[in-house]
């Protein structure tokens, strides 16, 4: 598991990618669920980007339509900070890390300066395989959920 951030801020900033928010809307006890609780709580920022919003709508929308009003709730009441897709260049950067289709992703969560990058894409980030040490921290929900545990009994 990588370390924790080390960080004075009141809260641990997170960059939330489509699979998170898709799982967290679509089962309140998994570990994405969680994350989501820790949002409404306050307790973590959660962070997004115009593509991710996109993605998730398509997401929901095609296979998952009962949950749409959720998807709203998640937008209206969470208030996640909404930052901007990232520029060609950031993206070109990224894209030599990570699969061009996951760049954007990556480059968003580095320009919001994020604490973590939250995501559950095996394949492209989270594969043993890679040698790759991401900034930020790339982090699966449950992996993250230890992590804020250690972070918050440390404050």
């Amino acid at each position: 598991m990588k370390p924790i951030q080390q960080t004075d801020k009141s809260r641990l900033e997170v960059f939330l990618d489509s699979s998170t928010i898709v799982a967290g809307i679509a089962s309140e006890t998994g570990a994405s669920g969680a994350v989501l609780d820790l949002c409404e709580a306050e307790l973590v920022v959660p962070v997004i980007s115009k593509q991710v919003v996109v993605e998730v709508d398509r997401a929901i929308s095609n296979k998952l339509p009962f949950l749409v009003e959720k998807l709203r709730v998640f937008l209206l009441e969470l208030r996640p900070i909404m930052v901007e897709d990232p520029s060609a260049e950031a993206i070109r950067r990224a894209a030599h890390l990570t699969h061009e289709k996951d760049a954007p992703i990556l480059a968003a969560a580095q320009a919001a300066g994020v604490d973590y990058l939250l995501t559950l894409d095996k394949k492209h980030f989270l594969n043993p395989r890679q040698k790759v040490e991401f900034e930020p921290p790339v982090l699966t929900p449950g992996e993250f959920l230890r992590v804020f545990e250690k972070w918050a009994l440390r404050r």
